[in-house]
């Protein structure tokens, strides 16, 4: 950038091999461009001088067409827009300048275009004085052109892989019930042998030696059947609960087992359980035991009411009331998942015995993108309509750089249900696939994750906002951090995103660190950086010798 004003002599300007002499219409214009080099942000390329014309600069009755050029390496010529002035007395359009003189500015952009890269900028200058048009002058060099260090970016979108669910130790319980005769709490042998009892006994047994069963505790529930007295009934309960813990105590004693915790919930007259039964019924008198139920809260009268229906508590204590009197002993134990070595084994050898969870947690088990891919194409062959692993082999996809058919995958998890995880990888896609605005509109659609805030971030770099790319990028320390730091105009910061990046080894990390220096006006890292990058990449010797970032450095450039 000019930091002084420069002079455009318009009395010894060359054009077309001629001196023109116009110092009688417009004398010397100051000027000073505000980015010189020229530089490229979001696609467009922005001239922007401030100028003055001196006092008794334009003749009072003259006017003058200023319109910047710029000139590429290869000829092209871009105009930016024409800006008129005129004398006091001047007719036409125009911006009126005074006899005292007139600062102004200017602004004007392009679409920057490859040609762009190298070139400079001159000012055609059309004096008129009424009708009467004096020879176009072309000024020297004003500027040079152009700096496109936005477009360094790296296209690093984040996408998502959905997580699993993965418990490899879940809680669960099993069951089972002793039921009593009327007003008894002994148990009867014949109850030790029916099919729930064995059953549980088998459990208890397995555990002993099951490295997936840990057992943790039994609770003993018991009850009684809500007819007689409340104070007995809760007595009866007891007494229950205690025979039940007896016989568990014993059975684990004979089988030479050590017991866990058990503990004694008993809970008197139930009631609960009493309305649980009746619904299950189809008596006639459902409703109206039911309505009982409800509207009379004391449990005295209410068991009186239901006595009073003589036919129908007969009913009650054939079909409902056994049921109520019993305790139910619930283990709780840890059912414990493969371990890691099992879980991958599994995952080649029999994939079809595992959960979706299961196969979803495999996959982080493992670094090699071949081997994660193939159990996520496991899972979406036996759980094809979980959008999890439909998405999950298409982030594997992206990974190895198969856009195309991570897209197919994403869009298909997208279509089993709709979610932000796989609408943020479209949105990834959208933009490697260079549909800025497709990306951004389903970017928008995807919500607030901070992988897709990173993404966003990418694209405002893109389109010239520095920082808000940096508030979007947030605490992320990549290439593309550091680069929207050295175009916000924050190069120390810059410098350490840089060196806590993954990239900070990488050739471009160097030709950064080197663009840093020349911004520094550090010709001696210039030198060091770029020799480093172009070591490890040729390719960019031949765009430092053409990046405008380097001009002041060109001989030593040229040299590497």
């Amino acid at each position: 950038m000019n930091n002084k004003f420069k002079n455009i002599a318009l009395f010894s300007i060359v054009s077309g091999g001629m001196i023109m002499s116009s110092c009688d219409l417009v004398k010397d214009l100051e000027y000073k461009v505000l980015e010189d080099p020229l530089e490229m942000h979001g696609d467009e390329v922005e001239l922007k001088i401030n100028g003055k014309f001196i006092e008794k600069g334009l003749h009072k009755k003259a006017s003058v067409k200023l319109t910047p050029i710029f000139i590429c390496e290869d000829g092209t010529e871009i105009p930016f827009d024409m800006k008129e002035f005129k004398g006091e007395k001047a007719a036409g359009n125009g911006e009126v300048v005074p006899k005292g003189g007139k600062s102004f500015t200017y602004s004007s952009t392009r679409p920057y275009q490859a040609n762009m890269e190298q070139g400079k900028v001159v000012v055609r200058v059309e004096p008129k004085k009424g009708k009467k048009e004096k020879e176009p002058i072309t000024t020297e060099k004003i500027a040079d052109g152009t700096i496109i260090t936005p477009y360094l970016i790296q296209l690093d979108d984040q996408v998502i892989a959905c997580e699993d669910n993965f418990q490899r130790i879940t809680s669960a319980t099993t069951s089972a019930t002793i039921n009593y005769a009327k007003g008894k709490f002994d148990v009867k042998a014949k109850e030790l042998k029916e099919q729930d009892i064995l059953d549980y006994q088998a459990f208890i047994t397995d555990a002993q030696t099951n490295i997936r069963r840990d057992v943790k505790s039994i609770n003993i529930m018991s009850y009684a059947s809500p007819e007689g007295e409340v104070d007995k009934n809760a007595n009866l309960a007891n007494d229950r609960a205690t025979s039940a813990n007896t016989y568990l105590s014993k059975f684990y004693t004979t089988s030479g087992f050590t017991a866990p915790s058990i503990s004694k919930s008993p809970k008197g007259e139930d009631w609960d359980g009493f309305k649980t039964e009746v619904q299950k019924t189809n008596h006639a008198d459902k409703e109206l035991i039911l309505r009982v139920l409800e509207m009379t809260s004391d449990v005295n009268k209410r068991e009186e009411d239901i006595r009073n229906m003589a036919k129908t508590y007969k009913f009650l204590e054939k079909e409902v009331l056994p049921q109520l009197r019993r305790s139910t002993m619930t283990i709780t134990y840890d059912k414990v998942g493969y371990s890691d070595d099992e879980l991958k084994q599994l995952s080649k050898s029999n994939p079809d015995t595992l959960t979706v969870e299961e196969l979803l947690f495999t996959a982080t088990l493992v670094e090699d993108l071949s081997e994660k891919l193939r159990i996520f194409k496991e899972a979406e062959r036996l759980f094809p309509n979980d959008y999890r692993v439909v998405n999950n082999v298409g982030y594997i996809l992206y990974q190895q750089n198969d856009i195309a058919g991570a897209k197919a995958k994403f869009e298909k998890a997208n279509g089993i249900e709709q979610n932000s995880i796989s609408m943020n990888n479209l949105g990834a896609v959208a933009h490697m696939q260079g549909d800025r605005e497709k990306a951004k509109e389903i970017f928008a659609q995807a919500g607030s994750s901070p992988e897709t805030s990173y993404n966003l971030g990418l694209i405002s770099i893109q389109e010239g906002n520095y920082g808000e790319a940096l508030e979007k990028i947030g605490a992320n320390e990549t290439f593309n951090t550091a680069l929207a730091q050295v175009l916000n105009g924050d190069n120390e910061a810059a410098k350490t995103a840089l060196n806590n990046s993954v990239d900070s080894d990488g050739a471009y990390a160097d030709y950064l660190r080197a663009v840093i220096a020349a911004r520094t006006n550090n010709a001696t890292d210039v030198a060091t950086h770029l020799k480093s990058a172009i070591g490890k990449d040729s390719s960019l010797k031949t765009k430092a010798q053409k990046d405008a970032e380097f001009l002041k450095f060109k001989d030593a450039v040229n040299a590497l």
